[in-house]
């Protein structure tokens, strides 16, 4: 018989408070490993005891995975350390990149889904398993931006990405939602070409819209929509699930965020009450060439971070990806760079950056 769906919080010092009052109706918690990274040796040992109060898991969100560049190995190290300090039930990062060419984003970047991140995904996976002894959970993430040289769909990259590496989804359902508005795909239809049955946990926030966008901010309550799509993946996905609800922000009472993980549990048992059989996921087409390596990353990242290289390439495209040492293919493949994304995506970045400088 199939262990009970379980639905928890995210921690965050702003909750806690309520989260140790109301544990009886939580069942899981997940921690942001960043912020423990360099803590003091009493913050780490309170997480393993809260451990023996709550179900814990890890989270990371800088490691930047699915980069051809390869990850940040004293970070990857920092978070081998903490895991093995904590021993969570089990960790988790995203399917993005974060830095090239000497440059940090400040956020979380979508990859070009080609094979080339493919590739460059289940090497790095592959590292941090080593490294910590257990697979993690990688999670699809929220982008203002389609990402060029992307010959294949996001689903396509992550099924290849999940079959290839046998591993686990953290499959985000804001950042389903949010990318189906934003590029105009069908979210159900997404969630029929992803393995379901390789969802390991699932996560929920609120975002907000922003010029014919949503912004996954998760400041915000957890939308119907979001509730529906985790109504369709518990009909679909034969596993125990774990939801996770995501707040950064403009917090509520804690009695809404509790009605909040009660909303989720009804999806959730609506969902397993009208069972049916997940389709089969969409296998990687042929045409998945090898587009991007570190050059195409660190010249996104230029274009990211620094407003006149932008300019200018907006201006000549094709001419000033040519004059920075791309090869052709990746010049064409940036001519159909969604330009509103880009520059919404590098302000959103150059905001975060500046958050982080002043410690907020």
């Amino acid at each position: 018989m199939t262990a009970p769906d379980r639905v928890g919080l995210g921690w965050r010092p702003q909750l806690a408070a309520g989260i140790l009052s109301n544990l009886d109706k939580i069942d899981i918690v997940e921690v942001i490993a960043d912020d423990y990274y360099d803590a003091p040796a009493a913050r780490v040992r309170s997480l393993r005891t809260l451990m023996t109060q709550v179900p814990l898991t890890l989270h990371g969100i800088g490691l930047g995975p699915a980069s051809t560049a390869g990850i940040d190995a004293k970070r990857m190290a920092k978070f081998a350390r903490l895991i093995d300090q904590v021993k969570p039930e089990s960790w988790s990062e995203h399917l993005a990149w974060m830095r090239a060419g000497g440059r940090e984003l400040g956020h979380l970047a979508a990859p070009s889904r080609n094979q080339s991140t493919i590739d460059a995904a289940l090497t790095n996976l592959g590292q941090a398993t080593r490294m910590v002894g257990t697979p993690p959970l990688v999670e699809n993430i929220a982008s203002l931006i389609d990402p060029p040289a992307s010959p294949v769909t996001e689903a396509q990259w992550l099924s290849a990405v999940m079959h290839g590496g046998d591993a686990s989804l953290l499959l985000d359902l804001h950042n389903v939602h949010t990318n189906s508005f934003n590029f105009g795909f069908d979210a159900r239809a997404f969630l029929d070409a992803l393995p379901l049955d390789r969802v390991g946990a699932i996560h929920i926030a609120g975002g907000r819209p922003h010029r014919q966008r949503i912004l996954d901010d998760h400041l915000h309550d957890v939308p119907d929509p979001v509730f529906d799509l985790l109504e369709y993946v518990a009909a679909r996905a034969p596993q125990r699930l774990t939801v996770v609800l995501e707040r950064d922000g403009s917090y509520p009472s804690m009695t809404d965020l509790l009605a909040q993980l009660g909303k989720a549990r009804e999806a959730m048992a609506r969902g397993r009450a009208n069972a049916v059989t997940a389709k089969p996921s969409v296998e990687l087409p042929p045409e998945a060439a090898r587009l991007t390596d570190p050059a195409l990353e660190a010249y996104l990242a230029k274009l990211l971070v620094e407003p006149p290289e932008r300019e200018r390439f907006l201006k000549h495209p094709r001419a000033e990806a040519l004059s920075a040492g791309l090869r052709e293919d990746q010049a064409e493949a940036l001519l159909r760079i969604d330009r509103v994304g880009l520059e919404m995506a590098a302000r959103s970045f150059a905001n975060k950056r500046g958050k982080r400088l002043s410690g907020h």
